[in-house]
């Protein structure tokens, strides 16, 4: 019984390390992923571009929406 006990991180360890040897020679499932990082990467790029664009506009817009309202709650 011991015996298992002393051999479970070894099996662990060599379970764990043979999955990622597994997912690292595993070449289709690399493009997915690079694919999903650079659609992100994309998004984030395109979001903050419209944000620059369009951020002053916006603080703009937002101002007269909050001073309109302070008059007329006033």
């Amino acid at each position: 019984m011991l015996q298992k006990i002393y051999d479970f991180p070894i099996a662990a360890y060599l379970a764990i390390t043979g999955t990622f040897r597994a997912i690292k020679k595993d070449e289709r499932g690399l493009s997915g992923v690079v694919v999903a990082i650079l659609l992100i990467l994309v998004a984030v790029l395109a979001i903050a571009l419209i944000w620059g664009f369009l951020g002053e506009w916006l603080g703009e817009l937002w101002k007269r929406i909050t001073t309109s309202a302070e008059t007329k709650i006033k």
